[in-house]
């Protein structure tokens, strides 16, 4: 699905007037070209996650640490009636109990 609709393959794009079906060397072979894409993307994906989770740390507070509240964007403009550049992207600190 892209944009709520069937996405469309080389096998729609013939003219409107043949309706003959496509043979199936070319639905057998760009069914095999789709899997090995998506193979593909999975390798990458896996690849890429791999790579971010070994740069990050868990995170620990200890009691009495101070922190400071990352805000959304939208929560930042609803409280604090600043909207765009001057919306606070922080707030706090914060004690830890």
């Amino acid at each position: 699905m892209l944009y709520d609709r069937k996405c469309q393959t080389l096998v729609c794009w013939e003219e409107v007037g043949s309706r003959e079906l496509a043979s199936t060397d070319v639905v057998l072979e760009t069914t095999e070209k789709i899997e090995t894409i998506r193979e593909r993307l999975k390798a990458t994906h896996d690849r890429w996650k791999s790579y971010a989770d070994n740069r990050s740390r868990p995170i620990e507070f200890n009691v009495g640490d101070f922190v400071m509240l990352k805000v959304s964007p939208w929560k930042g403009v609803l409280l604090f009636k600043n909207k765009g550049k001057l919306s606070p992207r922080f707030i706090g600190p914060f004690k830890i109990l």
